[in-house]
């Protein structure tokens, strides 16, 4: 997992390659709109939509059918949930929350505070990833913070395509692009299914940037959220996530950097943006 374990080791070497990048620019939407999401001008060059957790990355995330009236979404890691990690199998619903969650400017310093009041889902099993709803609307953020969300993609990454890594807890931007797509990972007791590797050198992620949105540098839309790499060349541990291919044999990639799918958030979504588990197709693992 890449959640934040110590600093000591890493923090020399991270602060010398901080990234600041480019103004943003969104206008506030009416009510009732379509909340304006980042723009894919120069899509991965700053820190636009992106928030830190006190042990993780996360960011601010829309559907492509949210209004600027709904209620805001902030997107990290399964293993990055305030209260542990969930067990292989166990899938966290429409819990109460209220953990604060800081927003960035797009130069990376700080633009304010928002509070979670619900998970809405988290889970380590097929994926990795936590939910949160928060407390205000995407109009009301953007009125207050000036900060605009990035859009969930609604299909996998290609072989190929270009993408960052975006970490609100360094302040860091990792930029590489999708070397493969593996079947299963397994590390512990946990299994991810169809999980995103990236082609090295580039994205070489670290403790603390757990829960980034991985982001198109194409489109500007968030493919996938980063989670895990091997560190020791271990088979299968903690840390060291082995991979399993469609025929079941193990491959060891020492060094290898993994990140999990979230477009199937699309298949479980209804009408009025919200999640159900039990809608046909839906690819969320259920409780």
């Amino acid at each position: 997992m890449r959640l934040f374990r110590s600093v000591a080791a890493t923090t020399v070497a991270v602060s010398a390659l901080l990234l600041a990048g480019s103004q943003a620019y969104a206008a506030e939407a009416a009510p009732g709109t379509a909340p304006a999401a980042r723009p894919a001008a120069a899509p991965g060059a700053d820190f636009t939509g992106i928030a830190a957790l006190s042990n993780c990355s996360a960011s601010l995330v829309r559907y492509a059918e949210s209004l600027s009236t709904d209620p805001a979404l902030v997107l990290t890691n399964g293993h990055c949930y305030e209260g542990g990690m969930p067990s292989p199998g166990q899938v966290i619903v429409n819990r109460s929350s209220s953990r604060n969650i800081t927003l960035l400017k797009p130069s990376s310093s700080n633009a304010g505070t928002v509070r979670a009041n619900r998970v809405l889902y988290s889970t380590m099993t097929k994926t990795d990833v936590t939910l949160y709803r928060i407390n205000e609307s995407y109009a009301s953020i953007k009125s207050r913070l000036n900060v605009t969300p990035l859009t969930l993609a609604k299909q996998a990454p290609a072989n190929g395509a270009g993408m960052a890594v975006v970490s609100g807890y360094w302040k860091r931007i990792y930029t590489c692009s999708v070397q493969a797509t593996i079947p299963e990972l397994r590390e512990g007791g946990w299994v991810f299914k169809s999980s995103i590797k990236y082609q090295q050198p580039g994205c070489e992620t670290i403790g603390g940037t757990s829960g980034s949105p991985i982001v198109s540098t194409t489109t500007g839309e968030v493919i996938g959220v980063n989670n895990t790499g091997n560190e020791d060349g271990e088979r299968c541990t903690l840390n060291n996530p082995c991979e399993v291919d469609a025929n079941g044999n193990i491959t060891v990639d020492q060094g290898a950097a993994y990140g999990q799918q979230t477009w199937w958030f699309y298949t479980c979504l209804t009408a009025s943006r919200t999640l159900d588990l039990n809608k046909t197709g839906c690819l969320l693992q259920k409780p």
